[in-house]
């Protein structure tokens, strides 16, 4: 069982955080469109990002940028529990270039800024639970940005794709973002794209290690975490988001946000 909580703050639409505490609780794999930043209090996690699995224990420190496909597997029997801030890419635009880049690489931090990322993530939970000032959290969270930024020796690194590959990539993943409630078939991307299904189906995979329609789902979740968040109708955005039916929604949201689309939509 998991109890899951999120906070949001009504002057800092670009920032949501979420606790759990969970006997045990896997994530199919999936990513975010936001920036994400965890910390993983209680108990370990298989972490599985972008090809690469590693154990994640107590206290550390693991972050995504968006679009970054992941999957968590924690241990069985630890009472797992962690907290996540999301970030929306548009508010880190106001970041210099060269701490924007830096943040889009590590994902596992060294000891010493370890230990800063997980004071400041404590911090900002406890400011949005109070309800503290939009120039208070705002602040914190601009120092753990700060600090999640420097360089050093120890942390691990994300691989990137290629020149040549990342612009097809690139294609294939805008031509899906802008289609994704949409039935769309290979021979669509094929033509988009410029390169054979056979190959864009290989090339897809190797870097997001998803095949185009499963990616697609992952859009249409977020789709609907946006929407929920507005309060609307759940069946309405099974609808727009290109599902099936509600059953749909709710089957693949569970699995990857880890709460009912309905549980979601009650969080503070």
């Amino acid at each position: 069982m998991a109890d899951m909580i999120f906070y949001r703050h009504p002057d800092l639409p670009f920032l949501e955080a979420k606790q759990c505490l969970a006997d045990e609780l896997a994530y199919h794999r999936h990513f975010h469109e936001e920036y994400s930043i965890g910390l993983i209090e209680q108990g370990r996690t298989n972490a599985w990002c972008d090809g690469t699995s590693m154990m994640v224990e107590q206290g550390r420190v693991i972050s995504f940028p968006p679009q970054m496909l992941h999957a968590c597997h924690p241990e069985k029997g630890m009472n797992w529990q962690y907290r996540m801030l999301f970030i929306q890419p548009e508010w880190l635009q106001g970041l210099g270039q060269r701490e924007r880049e830096a943040i889009h690489i590590p994902y596992l931090l060294s000891a010493g800024k370890n230990e800063a990322c997980r004071r400041q993530i404590r911090l900002i939970m406890q400011q949005l639970r109070q309800q503290e000032s939009a120039l208070v959290v705002e602040s914190a969270l601009i120092e753990l940005m700060q600090t999640l930024a420097g360089q050093e020796p120890g942390d691990v690194r994300h691989r990137h794709s290629s020149d040549g590959d990342h612009k097809y990539i690139g294609r294939i993943r805008d031509y899906l973002k802008a289609h994704f409630n949409e039935k769309i078939t290979l021979a669509q991307l094929e033509q988009e794209v410029g390169i054979s299904r056979f190959h864009l189906i290989r090339l897809f995979k190797q870097w997001n290690h998803l095949p185009p329609h499963r990616y697609q789902n992952v859009l249409r979740v977020n789709y609907a975490k946006t929407e929920l968040a507005r309060q609307r109708p759940i069946a309405d955005i099974a609808v727009e988001a290109g599902f099936y039916d509600q059953s749909h929604l709710t089957r693949l949201f569970t699995r990857m946000v880890g709460v009912t689309p309905g549980k979601y939509s009650l969080s503070v």
